[in-house]
């Protein structure tokens, strides 16, 4: 091996062991995938290893690799803790944030504001996703931590804030639609949380529906509402101010809670710290 390790070839390492692909890695790194493969290989020219078994569907570890990875990941929050501790600055870093887009809209401006002011030399990547897509990135660590949805009465001890899911239209109540005997509904994509707690809650009230509009675009969800050709579902928070929130007929949906989670690895100081300021400022907001 020839001279010091580059802690900047170590950090793409860890996050290309994680992703499993380079691609996805170089969108982590802020890089493009040929300075990412320039990178990986630089690092095994210095080890005189290879760390990497490559294919067309993307990288797994070799032996030297697995091995490597985990002294990999104990230098880098060595030297994250040590710049921590001995900077004036505080906290350096960056974080993989996700979150559903409703969360990110109502809250996220004010978290990001305010956890800037205390560090900002920590830089943050966001991912919109809902929370089925966003604890696969977890499983995968292509994110550090994430807001994820969850029933309510599941995770009393772990629940952050509590959220209430509303129906949504461009009128204030469902009589004023001329919608006859079935109501058309605009919601997320059907592995959503707020998709199947709008389905089941119709079905519990045997009001007739129909999904008339699927995304998990929160943008396009307010748009078919604000059209009024049909009914959707948010959290309240996300609301727009000018679109209206239903009640009866249309039955009560159930509240929400917002958990904190994060992937199965260890979780550098600047992650930590934002999910600590998390805790302490989500409540209020």
């Amino acid at each position: 091996m020839q001279g010091p390790l580059d802690l900047r070839l170590l950090a793409t390492f860890v996050r290309a062991a994680h992703s499993g692909t380079l691609s996805a890695t170089a969108v982590q790194v802020g890089r493009t995938q040929s300075a990412v493969t320039m990178q990986i290989q630089r690092l095994e020219e210095a080890l005189g290893q290879s760390l990497f078994h490559r294919s067309g569907s993307g990288v797994r570890l070799t032996g030297s690799g697995e091995r490597f990875l985990a002294y990999a990941e104990r230098i880098l929050k060595i030297h994250d803790e040590a710049i921590s501790a001995l900077s004036d600055k505080g906290l350096h870093g960056s974080i993989l944030f996700g979150s559903p887009e409703d969360y990110l809209s109502a809250f996220f401006p004010a978290l990001l504001k305010s956890f800037g002011t205390m560090y900002p030399d920590v830089e943050i990547k966001v991912v919109s996703a809902p929370t089925v897509e966003l604890r696969m990135l977890l499983n995968a660590h292509q994110i550090d931590l994430a807001l994820v949805s969850a029933p309510k009465a599941n995770h009393t001890q772990d629940i952050v804030r509590t959220e209430s899911l509303v129906w949504v239209g461009s009128k204030p109540s469902l009589e004023l639609y001329d919608f006859g005997d079935t109501v058309p509904l605009a919601l997320s994509a059907s592995n959503a949380v707020d998709h199947k707690a709008a389905c089941e809650a119709m079905a519990g009230a045997r009001l007739r529906y129909k999904i008339s509009y699927a995304s998990n675009s929160l943008a396009g969800l307010i748009a078919v509402a604000r059209s009024g050709l049909a009914i959707s579902v948010m959290t309240k928070e996300a609301v727009p101010p000018d679109l209206h929130i239903l009640n009866a007929p249309l039955p009560q949906l159930p509240h929400l809670g917002i958990l904190i989670a994060f992937a199965d690895s260890e979780r550098s100081p600047a992650v930590e710290a934002f999910a600590g300021h998390i805790r302490s400022v989500l409540p209020s907001l």
